[in-house]
């Protein structure tokens, strides 16, 4: 493994989680991490003094971060050894970067929803997919929501696909108006879910699978459908991602859905 500098500084205090665990952590994940995040663009929250302290994100608006792409396991430890806890990348490859390959919908939950609430959402989102022939699948966010993604052929542009994505919202929006809505302001989220389709904008990330979230140290894992009722959406630890990758892969089928679906 890279050689890691200051090993035993703590990145979370209450959990004693230390800097050489979470490099030790992203080394024995990579291999499920690094489909989604490979020649990507990036950004980084990064956390100079631990997740308790100001954290701060390594991004160009419009480009991602301006450092060469992860191509490896190295050049994730590279982040790792500069502070970084939290992936997020983009939802199209650099090779295509027009072409958006993953659309993600992040169900955001106004302040003290119920759980249950939280979870009707993510079976009602699916509902509508399902409608529209799109296969998609689920993970937490390690905070406390839900993603929804759905993987999609690279043939429509950022524009073509936003557009899609913020339809989604609209329809669930006037379908169930007491439930959900699709506008960011929070003064409109009183009792509802927003249905964040902005992760689908041209120069957007979101959070990859098996990264680790600096608010929690809870996992964005891959889970499949039947686990929605019992495992919340920061319910995943890092010990528990990892003793989840030495079972059946629940998103095994992702990239091989890609090529069957595309937005017009």
């Amino acid at each position: 493994m890279l050689k890691i500098s200051n090993p035993d500084k703590i990145l979370f205090a209450e959990l004693g989680i230390t800097k050489l665990d979470v490099a030790e952590y992203y080394q024995k994940i990579a291999l499920s991490l690094m489909p989604y995040i490979r020649g990507r663009r990036l950004s980084l929250v990064v956390c100079p003094q631990g997740a308790s302290k100001p954290c701060h994100y390594r991004k160009n608006a419009s480009e991602g971060v301006v450092l060469d792409p992860i191509t490896n396991v190295d050049d994730l430890l590279v982040h790792v050894q500069n502070n970084t806890l939290e992936f997020h990348a983009w939802g199209s490859t650099i090779e295509n970067i027009e072409k958006p390959d993953i659309m993600v919908f992040d169900l955001d939950p106004d302040e003290g929803m119920d759980l249950t609430q939280v979870r009707r959402g993510v079976k009602d989102i699916k509902s509508v997919l399902d409608e529209l022939g799109l296969i998609s699948f689920l993970k937490t966010s390690g905070n406390k929501g839900y993603h929804v993604v759905v993987p999609v052929k690279p043939v429509a542009d950022w524009n073509k696909v936003r557009a899609f994505a913020k339809s989604i919202a609209i329809v669930m929006e006037k379908k169930w108006p007491s439930l959900y809505t699709s506008n960011v302001r929070k003064i409109n989220r009183k009792g509802k879910i927003f249905i964040d389709w902005i992760r689908n904008v041209r120069g957007a990330t979101s959070i990859v699978p098996y990264s680790i979230r600096a608010k929690s140290a809870g996992v964005s894992m891959p889970i499949a459908w039947r686990e929605l009722g019992y495992i919340a959406p920061y319910g995943i630890s890092m010990d528990e991602a990892l003793k989840r990758t030495t079972r059946a892969d629940p998103w095994k089928d992702f990239w091989n859905a890609q090529k069957g679906q595309w937005i017009n």
